[in-house]
């Protein structure tokens, strides 16, 4: 009994001391590489990582901040993130912070002029002067900014459009980055990453819509029709969201007579609406998107949507 009563001690302060050891080296290699909400709980493991994570600049030279941190962002806390790049920062990314506004903006890009990467989306706290003003100065460094997504900015009208694509044009590397540009799919667009946007080869994200001349983000069309319209310069459907609906699946234009009912309220072509598998009860697809609300059935095939799903807890 003592034996075993022994070995079981052993055994435990074993294990404990194992756990009680410096992190993994392996840990330290890949700081530089997490998104900033992983970074920062890295940082609250043990002392050694939080003073990799302090004191290393590699980590912080790419600044990508989305939810659920855009929503707690501030122009202090912005200051104090970017301040950990030493002016070396490169990629500076906000995703819908609020309340980022143009005096916080301008701090960080005065402080770090070597950003290539300024993406700053549904930032409502920001104006077009004000960013005009961060692209002005981006644009006295050698390199320039090779890549400026600003949808959401509110106000933002055809001169301001204008000032910034002069600023972006003064960049030499610009005109090789667009040879490669791709057309822009409305359903590709809504799963693209923040920091892969360059690879569609488009330096901004906006431009005038041929319609509404509105400054908003203008989507391709996959439909061969419309491509050989586009091709023979005829009216085609290249516009924006607010002029003409898009599948959520494929990205095509879908006219108003043509719009079929989805439990998620989302746009569909028929094609995919007949490809898409059905509620049990309501016969309505679900998008790829929003397959979150789709219910196993219990004792049958097939799955019932979350709003039947709720309707018949009410019947019960």
């Amino acid at each position: 009994m003592e034996i075993a009563k022994s070995m079981e001690l052993a055994t435990l302060s074993h294990k404990q001391s194992s756990f009680a050891g410096p992190p993994h080296e392996a840990l330290f290699l890949v700081l530089a590489y997490l998104p900033l909400f992983e970074l920062l709980s890295m940082s609250e493991v043990c002392r050694s990582l939080r003073d990799a994570v302090e004191k290393d600049v590699l980590p912080w030279l790419n600044v990508i901040v989305e939810r659920p941190l855009s929503l707690r962002l501030s122009d202090e806390i912005l200051m104090k993130i970017a301040s950990k790049a030493n002016g070396r920062l490169r990629t500076l990314v906000l995703m819908y912070c609020a309340k980022i506004t143009d005096d916080g903006l301008q701090r960080v890009i005065d402080q770090n002029p070597l950003i290539s990467k300024l993406h700053i989306p549904g930032c409502t706290g920001l104006t077009p002067d004000g960013v005009i003003r961060a692209l002005q100065k981006l644009s006295d460094c050698q390199d320039g900014l090779k890549s400026l997504w600003i949808n959401g900015i509110a106000n933002m009208k055809k001169e301001h459009l204008e000032r910034l694509q002069f600023y972006l044009q003064t960049n030499q590397k610009l005109p090789q980055i667009q040879q490669t540009r791709q057309p822009l799919l409305y359903h590709n667009y809504r799963r693209l990453r923040a920091y892969r946007w360059e690879e569609l080869g488009r330096v901004i994200d906006v431009e005038l819509c041929p319609k509404c001349n509105e400054v908003r983000v203008v989507f391709d069309c996959p439909r061969e029709e419309c491509k050989r319209k586009r091709e023979n310069s005829m009216t085609g459907c290249r516009m924006c969201m607010f002029c003409i609906p898009r599948c959520e699946e494929c990205g095509k234009c879908v006219e108003n007579g043509d719009l079929e009912e989805t439990v998620c309220a989302d746009t569909l072509c028929l094609d995919c609406w007949i490809q898409l598998p059905k509620c049990n009860f309501c016969n309505k697809p679900c998008c790829t998107q929003h397959a979150n609300m789709q219910i196993a059935s219990t004792g049958s095939i097939g799955w019932i949507c979350s709003v039947c799903h709720d309707k018949s807890d009410d019947f019960e």
